[in-house]
């Protein structure tokens, strides 16, 4: 696992080598840097332990996953910490964790006022159309809804035909797509198993 390496969620528990990366990047290069974590490895605290070290560079932004990293995906998200955080530093900071549908991102957009920016991570991918509907304040889909979701998909699909070959590497790579996209359906874990077990993929 990356993280048990020290690396990915992993790295916060070092801030001596987080403040080595920082260093290096904008002694030696010109970018811009943003930062994209979790609240911690162990325990949410540890994040707060970090922000003075972020705070001795002109970062654009610090993304915040509202969980820690042993939680992987798994268990609610923590708001309490994150609030926390809020006050913390002087750099922007985004949230990001469990915005899955229109009415999620107006629950935590009331909840933390001060925010302007909101990252969507799995959620956009179980559901392509979750930014543009955020954007419009609708909880509608588009009448041609599964037509524009099924272009999409076969876009996905056909890039890796093209450079991958035979239907087994092609499946493994959509495998993942495929388990967020069930979400959409009405039995999710069922059609999942049935793509899963497909053979051809024309059926």
């Amino acid at each position: 696992m990356v993280a048990k390496s020290g690396m990915g969620s992993g790295l916060i528990c070092n801030p001596s080598k987080i403040n080595d990366i920082l260093e290096r990047a904008h002694s030696q290069t010109d970018i811009l840097v943003s930062m994209k974590m979790r609240m911690g490895y162990e325990h949410a605290q540890e994040i707060l332990e970090v922000f003075p070290i972020l705070d001795q560079y002109p970062l654009k932004n610090i993304a915040i996953h509202a969980r820690i990293g042993k939680q992987l995906y798994k268990g609610p998200v923590d708001l309490e910490a994150f609030e926390r955080c809020i006050g913390s530093t002087r750099h922007k900071l985004y949230y990001n964790g469990d915005i899955t549908s229109v009415e999620a991102f107006k629950a935590m957009q009331a909840r933390f006022p001060t925010l302007d920016h909101f990252m969507i991570g799995r959620g956009l991918i179980a559901d392509p159309f979750l930014p543009s509907m955020i954007k419009n304040n609708t909880s509608s889909y588009p009448d041609n809804r599964w037509e524009i979701f099924s272009a999409f998909h076969d876009t996905i699909y056909q890039q890796y035909d093209d450079y991958l070959s035979g239907p087994t590497p092609i499946k493994l790579k959509m495998l993942g797509f495929w388990e967020f996209f069930s979400q959409s359906t009405s039995n999710p874990q069922k059609t999942f198993k049935a793509i899963k077990n497909a053979t051809n993929p024309f059926k």
